[in-house]
């Protein structure tokens, strides 16, 4: 089953916004200022609101970590100070959003694996709020108290939450209409169908011995999906047998 794309809105209207949490703010845009998310945020198809966090820590030293609680290493972003920050970009949101409008995630290894069907969610709201952590991530009772998605871009751990961000933000943002300029491109990717994309040939015809397979040469139009069809099934039955599990159930209940 194909994932519905976000509707068609005019430039400005209701266009799609991320609120960024962070203490390196000069980290953003960074790539989503160039190429087609760049385009698209000069021509105001989504926006882009980056908040330092610092800027609501109240000591001359502008801290906001701690000691962790029962002793260990590292630093703790304290709650007072990230709880003031969340409730600050908040009161920014339309009057009336709601956190199922406009949801609250939290960049953490131990969220929720993002996945595309989450990307396609996440592009039909109004908007997303980013936090990046640092450190040894946040107090829990931030977690706790302000209705806050766990979201895990996968097994690994990074130095922060901002190149995180990056890349979940760029996932939605080309689904954004008008990002990107041929809608059927985003229909036939990866994972949009539940399975890998077939694989992709361009000139010249040959290459150090190898040909581009005859059939997508052929003109006929009908071989040609079918080819590709075989193709998505048979490389993710090989490279991704849980996404070929599931494929499977759901092709068997449609």
């Amino acid at each position: 089953m194909l994932l519905k794309l976000r509707k068609q809105t005019k430039k400005g209207e209701d266009m799609w916004q991320a609120q960024i949490l962070t203490l390196f703010p000069e980290m953003f845009p960074g790539p989503l200022g160039l190429s087609l998310a760049g385009k698209a945020l000069d021509k105001k198809l989504w926006a882009m609101d980056v908040i330092e966090i610092r800027d609501h820590a109240h000591d001359k030293h502008r801290s906001v970590d701690g000691t962790p609680a029962g002793g260990g290493p590292g630093m703790v972003m304290r709650a007072d100070i990230m709880g003031r920050a969340i409730d600050a970009v908040k009161s920014k949101r339309p009057v009336g959003v709601t956190d199922e409008d406009w949801p609250l995630i939290y960049l953490s290894p131990r969220g929720r694996k993002l996945d595309q069907k989450m990307v396609h969610d996440f592009a039909g709201k109004k908007g997303i709020t980013l936090i990046c952590g640092r450190f040894e991530g946040l107090d829990e009772r931030v977690l706790e108290k302000r209705n806050v998605m766990e979201v895990s871009l996968g097994d690994f751990v990074l130095s922060g939450g901002e190149v995180a961000a990056l890349m979940l933000m760029d996932a939605v943002v080309r689904l954004i209409p008008g990002v990107i300029g041929e809608p059927e491109t985003l229909a036939e990717e990866s994972f949009t169908s539940g399975l890998l994309e077939y694989p992709q040939y361009t000139r010249p015809q040959e290459w150090e011995g190898l040909e581009i397979p005859d059939v997508l040469l052929s003109g006929h139009h009908e071989k040609i999906r079918k080819w590709r069809q075989e193709s998505s099934e048979n490389l993710t039955k090989e490279r991704r047998p849980d996404l070929w599990k599931e494929y499977s159930h759901n092709k068997s209940d449609d």
